[in-house]
């Protein structure tokens, strides 16, 4: 594993500026690691302040796209209740072209009922929003990869398009899906179908590997021949000793046996050992969920001690 298979994950619903979001991906880009990727909510969650108040997803990464050079970026992910499918392809073409191709698309059914209350989002049930990540795969496809001059029609369940022209088109062809989630027959059928990566996030390593044998045989069953990249997403939390972890844990309201027992999180050696396990079972990639977004020094840290040990 190099650090360009680390991955840079934030949650900025809990409490960021874009400048603050700058200043990560700024410093990620610069020490290497492979991407940057944001949630995408718009209500904090647990104790956090929220303040100044929540950033809307693509829009932040349509400034990283300008503001960043190298670095990918994307969501992790984004919800389909949240924009109508037209939106969503034009808005990501939009930055994958504003990026000069380094976007990519995490999308899910989406979960988090109090956000959608709190600002107006419909939000039916799972077999209704599934439905709907049905349809909206199918029609970000065909708008991106009907060609130009021709149009696209699609009659799904819940969401249609007729005679769309497609436009505008991303500027990788295709443009990476990132998919996940636990469900032990959609979910793994439609990634089979439409996703080039499937992210398993906070779970044990045997749920990773079932997940990912699912996943494998819904692609062997289609007789999908591109490659699936399988990937896990973990909170970080890594100290030179253990004075180090113990405040950067409290700095995150967490518990430092909780978060080794649930994350990458330890000094040095622990978290090198907790990643070769990752990778052992699969992993490709992993995203260190990053909670402090004011300590830069973790991303050193991680940098220059982590990941050499890695490859």
């Amino acid at each position: 594993m190099q650090l360009a298979d680390l991955r840079i994950f934030t949650e900025p619903q809990q409490g960021a500026t874009y400048d603050t979001l700058l200043a990560v991906a700024q410093r990620a880009e610069t020490l290497g690691f492979g991407a940057f990727f944001r949630s995408d909510h718009y209500l904090k969650m647990g104790d956090a302040s929220g303040l100044p108040g929540p950033t809307d997803a693509w829009i932040t990464l349509a400034g990283l796209a300008r503001d960043t050079s190298t670095i990918r970026l994307g969501t992790l992910v984004s919800p389909v209740t949240f924009r109508a499918p037209g939106l969503l392809a034009i808005s990501v073409a939009q930055v994958d072209q504003m990026s000069g191709g380094r976007v990519e698309l995490g999308i899910g059914a989406g979960w988090y009922e109090a956000e959608h209350t709190a600002y107006g989002f419909d939000f039916p049930s799972l077999g209704s929003r599934f439905d709907v990540l049905t349809d909206q795969l199918a029609i970000i496809d065909g708008l991106w990869s009907t060609p130009i001059g021709e149009t696209f029609t699609y009659e799904g369940r819940v969401q249609s398009v007729v005679d769309s022209p497609g436009l505008p088109k991303p500027v990788q062809q295709p443009l990476p899906i990132v998919m996940g989630g636990g469900g032990a027959t959609r979910t793994p059928a439609l990634a089979a179908r439409y996703a080039a990566e499937f992210n398993t996030p906070f779970v044990p390593v045997e749920f990773f590997t079932a997940q990912r044998d699912r996943v494998r045989a819904a692609c062997d069953a289609i007789g999908r021949t591109r490659p699936m990249v399988f990937s896990a997403a973990l909170v970080v939390c890594v100290g030179a000793d253990e004075a180090e972890v113990t405040r950067r844990a409290a700095a995150i309201g967490r518990e430092p046996a909780e978060l080794r027992q649930n994350g990458a999180a330890g000094t040095v050696d622990e978290v090198v050992a907790t990643l070769r396990r990752w990778h052992d079972a699969g992993a490709e990639r992993i995203y260190l969920q990053v909670l402090d977004l004011d300590d830069l020094e973790h991303l050193d840290l991680i940098a220059t001690e982590v990941a050499p040990q890695l490859t």
